[in-house]
């Protein structure tokens, strides 16, 4: 599926005057003092990064409540919210308390401290938590109930079902459970970070003495233990019930779950690491034992347990978070993962790209004739991942005329076959130049692990640049043709990451510009050697000229405007929270040009404040699909621009790593941005709006963004396979 077949735009046209001479001897735009003051006065102007991201994961959670959704899928939205809210407090709430510790107490664009905004995180995030629990116990688990699934507790199981749960609990559970004792001679054990754990309060019969001990419930096993006929028991139910095993002798008082939340964000001083490989390998280890951030616990706990808890993990009684039920729904994914397919959105299978489909043959088609032919624009997961970016990369590895592949990775699945493509192409005698980020969060692992196969198998693997992350998304192929040497490109806004290409939503461009070739080329030169030339002719390339050049563009829509010309700027992206750009944004607002803005997460603008940014629009449209692609879209005086790529608009993004974003070549790419465009802003389209109080409203519209592009998916497959019976 493409974005050619979304309902065609409305385009100003350029007026008879505006040629591209004309623009070209322009002047550019520089705003003036009385200008930017204009802007400036206002303080609240910036909305905070944080609140920002827990408002998103609220929004995540709204799905979960949304009754009009399938069932299982609310279920996995439950999860989603769990697994978002453990990385938000590993990471940014990590880093909040870092600088509070540190002294570094500066006031964040939105003029609060870390302190004010540690305060409000409590807050929000115990309403959220509390608000997800209740949903989970009261509404979801009732209907999965009446759908036959059920979510049962111990005193729940009938007999038969309790003597199940006895020998599992006998023959694979008890081997692996170690109760840990807490007394003078055994000091508090270490809590690793996002385990399940019991506190146990056992009595000595004979001294009446009460002791501590702590069992971690083993993640090796199922969250949810299966009984059949689709129930299920929580583990620490089955522990639970047969912890006199474990202190035979003792009598078993108080038992309460708890989980610990820890600092897991890596810090790597790569100015001072001789082997970045080995100094990360190293960090990893350390990252088991970061200090905690968060103790949740069962609302039921007792005061003299939980004091405990608190006195030994050094947590503060804000850090504590009672939760009405279950904790840690993480596990909520292998009850969405149920072969209940009525209970799931439709089954969906991503198309061929029509310009990459088979049509004559069962054999696949030629990516490169059909690139030569024109560029492939791709948006998946309507179009398939494994039929044009995998089939690109390993048709490279197998042809004899392919010289060279150069690529970046990120973030890669488990079994890649594009990894395995690459050692191939290294072994059959290629040259293979491949960018490792070891330094991706959470992957820095699994990073590591392919480095080294890549490096085993001949390919160059390097890790970018000191002091920045290779985020950008790159391939490149080098060919020997009858008319010389011709160089065939892929720039995307995802991994290449063949799971999460099913799932996250992203654009891609195949194409053999020379133009852009000749930039990707230059790029990889300066990420593998010392070049440290940032001149691009079709690219811009942080952290040396995204900003400014996104900057010079908003500004370039308001002297458009100011001459008469067609003027608007649309962008879609993950995050925005730069302060230069939503200054040069709201400049644009106010000098009457019309912004747009999609975006999925964290939004750091205030939309809709009279005098600063009337013309501003936000929204957010959530789905079966993570929303993850960045595009950025110009009027130009009706002559419209639109760029592709990896960055989204944070400091982290345009400052400290390398991002590359792509300004599309062709009619046919630009009206497909167009198109794509036009149905996520449509006022029919559901969404969430962002209002000037920071406040997320949704719009109760009627058409689902992600569902109608697949509806276009499966009218052209429909369409295709009658042209192919026909002969046509």
């Amino acid at each position: 599926m493409t974005p050619e077949t979304v309902p065609s735009p409305v385009v100003t046209p350029p007026d008879d005057h505006a040629t591209d001479e004309t623009f070209d001897v322009e002047p550019p735009y520089v705003p003036d003092d009385e200008s930017l003051e204009a802007v400036q006065k206002y303080d609240d102007r910036f909305l905070d990064r944080e609140l920002s991201w827990l408002h998103f994961n609220q929004r995540v959670l709204e799905l979960a409540e949304d009754p009009t959704l399938p069932l299982l899928e609310r279920v996995r939205y439950l999860a989603i919210f769990s697994n978002n809210l453990d990385e938000f407090f590993m990471v940014r709430v990590a880093g909040l308390k870092r600088r509070i510790a540190a002294g570094v107490a500066v006031r964040a664009a939105s003029g609060l401290l870390p302190r004010e905004v540690l305060e409000q995180i409590w807050t929000t995030t115990r309403d959220l938590m509390e608000r997800h629990a209740l949903l989970f116990r009261e509404v979801i688990v009732p209907e999965l109930t009446a759908e036959g699934i059920e979510l049962a507790r111990w005193d729940e199981l009938d007999r038969e079902e309790q003597k199940y749960c006895k020998r599992l609990f006998r023959d694979r559970v008890f081997p692996v459970l170690t109760p840990l004792a807490v007394d003078p001679a055994h000091p508090f054990p270490y809590i690793s970070g996002l385990s399940l754990n019991m506190a146990v309060v056992v009595r000595n019969p004979k001294t009446e003495k009460e002791h501590f001990a702590r069992v971690k419930v083993p993640p090796i096993f199922a969250r949810f233990v299966p009984l059949g006929n689709q129930r299920f028991v929580p583990l620490e139910d089955v522990i639970r019930e047969h912890l006199k095993r474990l202190f035979p002798g003792m009598e078993v008082g108080d038992v309460h779950s708890f989980r610990v939340t820890r600092n897991e964000d890596l810090e790597v001083e790569e100015d001072d690491a001789e082997n970045l490989l080995a100094a990360l390998e190293k960090e990893l280890l350390r990252r088991r034992f970061g200090p905690p951030v968060r103790l949740e616990v069962e609302e039921t706990i007792s005061p003299q347990v939980l004091d405990l808890l608190i006195s030994e993990l050094g947590v503060t009684a804000d850090e504590v978070f009672r939760v009405p039920g279950l904790l840690d729904l993480r596990g909520l994914h292998d009850i969405a993962d149920l072969d209940r397919e009525e209970l799931k959105y439709p089954a969906f299978v991503p198309t061929t790209h029509s310009r990459l489909a088979e049509v004559e043959s069962a054999a696949p088609v030629d990516i490169f004739k059909s690139t030569r032919r024109r560029d492939v624009l791709l948006h998946h997961p309507y179009d398939s991942f494994a039929t044009s970016v995998q089939r690109f990369i390993e048709q490279a590895a197998a042809d004899p005329h392919v010289l060279a592949i150069k690529q970046t990775l990120y973030r890669t699945s488990g079994d890649s076959p594009i990894i395995d493509a690459l050692v191939d192409a290294a072994e059959s005698g290629k040259q293979v130049l491949v960018i490792v980020e070891i330094k991706a969060r959470f992957d820095e692992q699994a990073n590591i692990r392919w480095a080294r196969k890549l490096e085993q198998a001949g390919c160059h693997v390097v890790y970018g640049l000191v002091g920045l992350k290779t985020h950008c998304k790159l391939a490149l192929v080098v060919r020997d043709e009858p008319d010389g040497i011709r160089r065939y490109a892929h720039i995307g806004t995802g991994n290449y990451n063949s799971k999460t290409a099913r799932l996250y939503e992203d654009l891609g461009l195949l194409t053999t510009d020379a133009k852009i070739t000749d930039d990707i080329a230059h790029l990889f030169n300066n990420l593998s050697g010392w070049s440290r030339n940032a001149s691009y002719q079709e690219l811009l390339v942080a952290p040396d000229s995204v900003r400014t050049g996104l900057v010079d563009q908003i500004h370039r829509e308001i002297q458009h405007h100011e001459a008469g010309r067609a003027a608007g700027i649309r962008i879609k992206a993950n995050s925005v929270v730069d302060e230069a750009v939503i200054d040069a944004l709201y400049l644009a607002s106010q000098a009457g040009v019309r912004v747009q803005l999609i975006v999925r997460g964290i939004c750091s603008l205030r939309p809709g404040v009279l005098g600063l940014s009337e013309n501003i629009e936000v929204r957010s449209v959530l789905g079966r699909f993570l929303e993850h692609s960045r595009v950025f879209w110009f009027e130009n005086g009706g002559e419209p621009s639109a760029w592709i790529g990896s960055a989204d608009m944070m400091h982290r993004n345009l400052d400290r790593r390398v991002e590359v974003l792509v300004r599309l070549p062709g009619e046919d790419n630009l009206r497909a941005i167009a198109r794509l465009l036009d149905l996520s802003f449509s006022p029919d389209t559901s969404a969430w709006l962002l209002g000037p109080d920071g406040e997320w409203v949704r719009n109760g519209g009627a058409v689902h963004l992600q569902e109608a592009l697949i509806e276009h998916q499966r009218k052209w497959r429909s369409q295709a396979a009658r042209e192919l019976a026909n002969g046509s």
